[in-house]
């Protein structure tokens, strides 16, 4: 369930980046000054970027949508995938933060984050995969 809600919040992002990119260019670099050589703004110029960016969050969204639907199948790899995917998702957390200060929803997801950490750490999540404690 965890990963589900984390999936689902990362492939709004990547959508929201993906729909806005020009916007949240320019938020991040400006937008020029008059002596502009050319015909566009510093946010046209880097939208590409941003566009990228939002394929890759989309990917990574689908990687954690994938993995918690494969949990009823009990395999030891889904397992691995599930921590590597709450690692990735806390290294998304931080650069979600620096793009958008917003101290509560920081804060909720890190919880959410560490959760499906320690969650697919345990003892107890081990034993229902058939691995060793």
């Amino acid at each position: 369930m965890l990963l589900t809600v984390l999936g689902g919040v990362q492939a709004v992002v990547g959508l929201g980046l993906l729909t806005n990119s020009v916007a949240v260019a320019t938020a991040i670099w400006g937008e020029g000054d008059a002596s502009t050589p050319c015909c566009t703004t510093p946010g046209e110029d880097h939208a590409g970027i941003i566009i990228f960016v939002g394929v890759l969050v989309l990917a990574i969204a689908a990687w954690g949508i994938l993995t918690a639907l494969k949990f009823p199948a009990r395999q030891a790899a889904v397992r691995l995938s599930a921590v590597a995917y709450g690692w990735t998702a806390l290294a998304f957390t931080w650069v979600l933060f620096q793009l958008l200060p917003m101290l509560a929803l920081g804060i909720a997801w890190v919880v959410v984050v560490i959760f499906s950490l320690v969650r697919a750490s345990q003892p107890e999540s081990r034993a229902w995969f058939s691995e060793r404690a």
